[in-house]
């Protein structure tokens, strides 16, 4: 709804504005007052080494953000959401390697299944005049869940010796920083040649949900025992969501053969899910 007919850039710009501004008091309570110490919510002092760690995952993150808002306004959330949701194989193939996850039957039997919801989903896009191998918005597409994929991973790690509210809190402001010159450089001086921007109050939103959204998510990192490639399965399942928001509200077409594509995809997840059990 944000980028219907409306910049990418400036709506990305604002969802990271909106984001850091609500964590500005968090950070004026914590390191001017006792009232959030001993909560969840408190924002520690940490190191530049710390927050040099945090800016890396705000670029990987912005990367991933552009990558994906521009796939998303340019395609159907009917192939996009589906395409997302595929994310989860590429971390959980990166926590293998990395973090010495090893995959089961049940786990190599989900990844399969995913493989093939994608080739599928190309299939279904070609009926709408989407070639995969010749629209440049499913290469952003396929750029966004490669970045998301390494994104989880930097989580997973940084999380082993941090906290929620410092990687969240710091990779919201460095974000803003970050968008400020592409916004002022790159979007601003050539905005009367491209889609104009006007102000919606679903980026508002859009802001809030994610705010809420990541925060849980770091805190299911935090545990010691959490596996990142099932967090991230059970965070791409919201691809039910985005599907039946393409159907109801845009509606989008195809559906039918779209939906089966999307069952073996969440039928991949659900082999995943008991691949960990």
């Amino acid at each position: 709804m944000s980028l219907d007919n409306n910049a990418v850039i400036p709506v990305l710009f604002f969802n990271t504005l909106i984001s850091g501004l609500i964590f500005v008091p968090f950070i004026l309570l914590s390191y001017t007052t006792n009232v959030l110490d001993e909560t969840l919510f408190h924002v520690p002092h940490v190191s530049l080494k710390m927050h040099g760690l945090v800016m890396v995952k705000s670029f990987i993150v912005i990367t991933s953000w552009i990558a994906g808002y521009l796939s998303v306004k340019n395609l159907p959330l009917t192939i996009t959401g589906p395409i997302k949701a595929t994310q989860p194989i590429i971390t959980l193939i990166g926590a293998l390697l990395i973090f010495g996850e090893r995959l089961n039957l049940y786990q190599w039997i989900g990844v399969l299944l995913a493989i093939l919801s994608f080739y599928m989903l190309s299939a279904s896009g070609k009926k709408e005049g989407i070639r995969f191998s010749h629209n440049k918005w499913i290469y952003y597409a396929v750029l966004s869940i490669i970045m998301g994929a390494i994104s989880g991973l930097y989580d997973k790690y940084l999380m082993g010796f941090s906290d929620v509210m410092t990687v969240q809190v710091w990779s919201n402001i460095y974000q803003l920083l970050i968008m400020i010159p592409i916004l002022l450089l790159l979007w601003y001086p050539g905005r009367k040649m491209t889609t104009p921007y006007k102000w919606k109050w679903s980026i508002f939103f859009v802001s809030m949900f994610l705010v809420m959204a990541d925060w849980v998510y770091f805190y299911a990192l935090g545990f010691p025992d959490a596996m990142v490639s099932i967090v991230s399965m059970i965070r791409r399942s919201s691809v039910l969501v985005t599907f039946m928001a393409g159907a109801v509200f845009f509606h989008e077409k195809n559906l039918k053969n779209k939906a089966f594509d999307l069952l073996l995809a969440l039928l991949g997840m659900i082999f995943l899910y008991l691949g960990t059990r």
